[in-house]
């Protein structure tokens, strides 16, 4: 055992020595100083009255505290009314919020998101199914923590990532029946029909449908007169943004059937948030009329250190940007957000768009987390007795991997609306 070498050198140790408390303050002051500043513009051309949109920069992961601020930012597009959309806008947050596991740390905090935003999803067309009104509604859904943006998303509402490096990449898929073929296949496989608008004389018009009640839409949070093989169980991605942050365009689908992902971004390079969706909405319009409502929400998130609004990239096109634009934004999301990560861009941290319940809400004991505990359903939150619930994966052919009595469970009520997604019951019967 040697011995702690002269006074001196044990002086100069101790003096090397910081105080824990000092340590967690310099951290906090450190992250304070990294995290990036969000500014955000919206703008609205309203023809029926069913988009709706929410913003809210003041939400904390550890309500009283600062430094677990985040920021939400969604779009709301209805049909057959406005109740859909007024009720998920009112409601979807705290659902997903209470479906987080209390006393997270942040990392902690972001993984658990994408299953609690799936559990918010279908706790939200749930409550709302149960009024009996008839309306729907897309959701397009964004969290901004820090430089990690996390996407949801069901029905034809948009979501596009435009970087400093002049690169556009769709966090959204389109639940479009004509442009979507596993969503096609998904549908009527769960015992949906899917075909055009049938007029006088055999003819058939327009896209394609879901019958009964002929919604162009896949998958919406309502429309409860459709059938439930349309989920509410939203698309899912996750990513990290570089130090150079980036701009994010949310909007309706008034925006994204007269422009492109890349005609979008292009049309407001070099404004700021609040002027850019105006330009955006302005360029829709000039392109194809007010022949919907017209809605966008554009999100800079901005580096700590510049106090300018992105500008727009330089007009001499070097070899990286020219190889962004060879391809299209209607490209699949997951082939263009891969090459982003391989440059540097974005690190994509999680995706996943499945329609079965039982995937997305995973394996309790699989990663050491509960949604919000043993006894608790995964979706709706209720308190169960140990007799009472009912494991996602039972009897489940798409999770061989998984025991029946694995968690998470699901109450009754939220299991029978599982089966009814998944075509093993009729919507509305209940399991007894």
């Amino acid at each position: 055992m040697t011995r702690m070498g002269s006074r001196e050198e044990r002086h100069k140790y101790q003096h090397d020595l910081v105080p824990l408390a000092a340590l967690i303050s310099r951290e906090l002051r450190n992250e304070r100083m990294e995290k990036p500043m969000v500014r955000y513009g919206c703008a609205a051309q309203s023809r029926k009255g069913e988009d709706y949109v929410l913003t809210k920069t003041d939400c904390q992961r550890v309500l009283g505290n600062p430094s677990t601020s985040f920021s939400v930012f969604a779009v709301f597009d209805g049909h057959n009314g406005n109740a859909a959309a007024i009720f998920s806008m009112d409601n979807l947050l705290n659902h997903i919020l209470s479906a987080i596991p209390r006393g997270l740390g942040r990392e902690e905090w972001l993984q658990a998101l994408p299953r609690a935003l799936v559990a918010g999803f279908v706790k939200t067309d749930k409550e709302f199914q149960s009024r009996g009104q008839t309306s729907g509604t897309t959701a397009t859904f964004v969290i901004v923590d820090g430089w990690t943006v996390t996407v949801a998303s069901v029905g034809d509402s948009r979501c596009v990532l435009d970087t400093q490096g002049g690169a556009v990449a769709a966090l959204t898929v389109d639940h479009r029946l004509e442009e979507n073929v596993e969503e096609r296949e998904r549908v009527t496989a769960s015992g949906g029909e899917v075909g055009r608008l049938s007029i006088f004389g055999g003819s058939e018009i327009g896209p394609l449908r879901c019958w009964p009640g002929g919604l162009c839409l896949s998958r919406s949070i309502g429309d409860m007169d459709v059938g439930e093989f349309i989920v509410p169980i939203p698309f899912v991605k996750q990513v990290k943004l570089s130090s150079a942050g980036g701009r994010l365009i949310i909007a309706s689908d008034g925006i994204w059937d007269a422009l492109s992902s890349d005609e979008a971004a292009k049309s407001c390079r070099g404004l700021p948030a609040e002027l850019a969706a105006r330009q955006v909405v302005k360029e829709a319009l000039r392109t194809r009329g007010l022949k919907d409502d017209t809605t966008c929400i554009v999100v800079d998130i901005i580096p700590p250190d510049n106090t300018v609004q992105p500008s727009s990239p330089p007009k001499k096109q070097n070899k990286f940007r020219a190889f962004f634009f060879r391809k299209k934004s209607r490209d699949l999301s997951s082939k263009l957000s891969k090459k982003l990560s391989t440059v540097g861009i974005v690190e994509e941290l999680f995706e996943e768009g499945s329609a079965m319940l039982a995937e997305r809400l995973g394996n309790d004991d699989s990663n050491g987390q509960t949604t919000a505990g043993l006894f608790v359903c995964a979706v709706c939150q209720t308190d169960l007795a140990p007799s009472e619930g009912i494991s996602v994966h039972a009897g489940s052919i798409f999770s061989t991997s998984a025991k029946p009595w694995q968690g998470p469970f699901l109450c009754a009520d939220c299991r029978n609306k599982k089966d009814a997604m998944e075509g093993k019951r009729p919507s509305g019967v209940k399991v007894v």
